[in-house]
């Protein structure tokens, strides 16, 4: 039986999957959020949102997403793998998954024609249907300088009161310096936002939010303080590594058969194992 099952979960709280239901809305995020559907419902355009390793972006982009996803007025499309080798090939990849109306093979179209199909679309979208297109590209530290130009030339798309695509950038901080290079796609950035680490008080809110979203009951702390703090410490409030470490702590509990709860000795006692783990590896190589 798996750990949280013994523990009483209805459900694992410290997956690492980013699954939008377990994000915990710290201020930050909230802030983020809010402004980039007031960005998206105001048709601005271009949106960047930087963050180090481990700060959550992901799951920021698939919150968003699951609240775009069942309204009408908005096409949405999201990138994941942002290595495109052509501009060719990123806007084609467009024309797919839009579904955009276009009778040409990748062989044969040109790139002035594919984005010709591609503004006729936003036309039609956001005067004959009114709706809002959007694309929200993941690991955008990853696009290429020509990608990012054919991004530019689709922000020229626009009317006198709005543009035709709203465009979310989430990416790394390496990011940052990429786009600085280029200044007229740097000038179109709209909201720009860069995601910090957890404070400690932020991070037990974040604990005890997943447990109780995982179904856990009890009135007694399944994390005492000191072992919330030591996970801070330890994680520097990164909330990838918040959780990856509750999850290790968990298991240890289980597997112990004496605490009733994580306290700081045991949270050591996971963050040594883990740096024995590392050394036993090293040696191996």
């Amino acid at each position: 039986m798996s750990y949280y099952k013994l523990l009483g979960f209805d459900k694992e709280p410290f997956s690492t999957s980013p699954d939008p239901s377990f994000l915990y809305l710290s201020r930050e995020y909230e802030l983020v959020l809010t402004n980039l559907l007031i960005q998206l419902r105001l048709r601005r355009g271009l949106n960047v949102v930087l963050g180090d390793v481990g700060t959550g972006k992901t799951t920021l982009s698939r919150k968003l997403v699951s609240e775009l996803k069942g309204r009408e007025d908005f096409i949405l499309h999201i990138i994941l793998n942002a290595n495109f080798n052509t501009e060719k090939e990123f806007l084609y990849s467009l024309i797919e998954n839009y579904e955009v109306p276009f009778n040409q093979h990748f062989q044969e179209a040109t790139v002035s024609s594919i984005r010709n199909a591609l503004e006729n679309f936003l036309l039609q979208k956001a005067f004959s249907e009114n709706r809002t297109t959007v694309l929200i590209i993941d690991e955008a530290q990853k696009l290429s300088e020509s990608t990012l130009e054919s991004l530019r030339v689709l922000l020229n798309y626009e009317t006198n009161e709005f543009k035709l695509i709203q465009i979310i950038l989430l990416g790394q901080l390496e990011l940052c310096p990429n786009i600085m290079k280029m200044p007229n796609f740097y000038d179109r950035i709209d909201f720009k936002y860069t995601l910090n680490p957890l404070g400690f008080t932020e991070t037990k809110e974040l604990v005890n939010f997943r447990l109780k979203k995982a179904g856990y009951r009890s009135t007694s702390p399944l994390f005492l303080d000191e072992a919330i703090r030591e996970i801070h410490y330890h994680t520097k409030g990164y909330p990838r590594g918040i959780i990856r470490q509750c999850h290790c702590c968990l298991r240890a509990l289980v597997m112990s058969k004496t605490k009733m709860a994580v306290d700081r000795e045991l949270v050591l006692e996971v963050i040594q194992k883990d740096v024995d783990s590392v050394w036993e590896t090293t040696a191996i190589r």
